[in-house]
């Protein structure tokens, strides 16, 4: 194997397993995740070209070791952790042992490091900037990319995110009982965030930012290798297969947004849906139903209609209503609103939509006037929905959706 982007996806995999030895070892996050990603450019660089070592992971174990030790001889300032370092593991010795992929087992650290990168202490952009990082094996450029912000800016996003982590004193042990399934929560919703910025970007000119969902299902994937109990990682993951089906339909020949009634169905990921679907089957009789299950479980209603016309809309409204149940949010009263109109008509949605109008969480949100123009649309109030698109367009940051919210007020009149 030598291929760039077989070797690309081998060194993502190796990312979080190699990172976590070498943060098991010498227990600083910050030089450590330096280090590693130095090792992981030096391997995109030369293995394309060279070939494959026959043990990856010993290899960048070695580079990242190397090049570990040379920061911490850098740091003038942290003298006396340099002479630790290097009366504790001697060069020759430190080299060998990271040769030796035994040394380490098969021990997989991956589950600590996104505990580690998801730490209570930092902000959801800072969770999202470090996890990709860390565990998902990007450079600060891609990231930065991906969120369409300078590198710079990325870099100093990436660089408090590990001061934060090391003031706080983030240790690299697994938490237990409810703190456990706390920080689990986080992890999966850093996921899902990263999924939903790559499903539909929040800003630029493209309407979906593939590499990022991508990333966020492999992540899941991971994740739920880690905890295969977890029912609501599998949830997750379910909800993400199930939605990312869906992405080769959502735009046009010119990058223009497609609404979920108007896509070519037959363009669907057959094998991610069958996937999704398999998944939420196994996983619903399993115990307490989460609220990414119940996502999913909307989104496999959606994928398996074959046509809008024929959509289940009363069970997608009985799941709206069990979600909001399980934890109310005003996007989730939002898309009620919508299951609410097709079931029992657009004024019966339009009143949900007038409470959601005091929510200031909702209130300037572009997707709640988007919904009340379409079901004013659907009313035959044609003057009044043409209003309401032309200011969802307005306060649109996305593109594409601004395009299409224009589109749909100019067939209006």
């Amino acid at each position: 194997m030598s291929g760039s982007a077989e070797v690309e996806d081998l060194l993502r995999a190796s990312a979080p397993r190699v990172l976590g030895a070498l943060v098991r070892r010498y227990g600083d996050f910050d030089l450590c995740e330096d280090a590693v990603q130095e090792a992981l450019i030096a391997a995109a660089r030369q293995w394309p070209g060279d070939g494959v070592p026959d043990n990856p992971r010993g290899w960048l174990l070695t580079v990242a070791g190397r090049r570990y030790v040379d920061l911490v001889r850098a740091e003038a300032a942290r003298r006396r952790r340099e002479d630790a370092v290097a009366l504790a593991t001697p060069d020759s010795a430190l080299l060998a042992r990271a040769a030796d992929e035994s040394a380490d087992g098969d021990r997989d650290d991956s589950l600590a490091l996104l505990f580690l990168c998801c730490h209570p202490e930092l902000s959801p952009p800072s969770r999202i900037a470090l996890t990709l990082r860390a565990v998902g094996g990007l450079t600060t450029a891609q990231i930065a990319a991906a969120f369409l912000v300078p590198e710079a800016t990325m870099a100093q996003r990436i660089s408090r995110a590990k001061q934060t982590i090391r003031a706080a004193g983030g240790g690299f042990e697994l938490t237990a009982g409810e703190d456990r399934a706390a920080r689990l929560a986080e992890v999966r919703h850093v996921l899902y965030l990263v999924f939903n910025e790559g499903y539909t970007a929040s800003g630029g000119e493209d309407l979906t930012a593939p590499a990022l969902s991508t990333e966020a299902i492999r992540l899941t994937r991971l994740l739920l290798r880690l905890v295969p109990e977890d029912t609501e990682t599998a949830g997750l993951l379910a909800l993400m297969l199930l939605t990312d089906a869906r992405r080769p339909a959502r735009t046009g020949p010119h990058g223009e947004l497609v609404p979920l009634a108007e896509q070519d169905r037959g363009s669907w990921d057959g094998a991610l849906i069958a996937e999704g679907v398999e998944l939420l089957g196994r996983t619903l009789p399993l115990g307490r139903v989460g609220p990414y299950q119940l996502q999913a479980a909307i989104a496999a209603v959606h994928d398996e209609a074959e046509s809008a016309e024929v959509t289940d809309w009363p069970q997608v409204l009985a799941l709206y209503e069990l979600l909001e149940r399980t934890g109310p949010n005003p996007m989730i009263t939002l898309n009620r609103a919508v299951a609410v109109a097709m079931v029992h008509g657009p004024a019966a949605g339009l009143e949900l939509l007038d409470d959601l109008a005091g929510d200031k969480r909702l209130a300037r949100h572009h997707r709640l006037l988007a919904t009340r123009a379409h079901l004013l649309e659907l009313l035959g109030r044609g003057e009044e929905a043409a209003l309401a698109y032309r200011e969802a367009a307005r306060r649109a940051t996305s593109a594409p959706e601004r395009r299409h919210l224009t589109e749909r007020a100019r067939r209006l009149g």
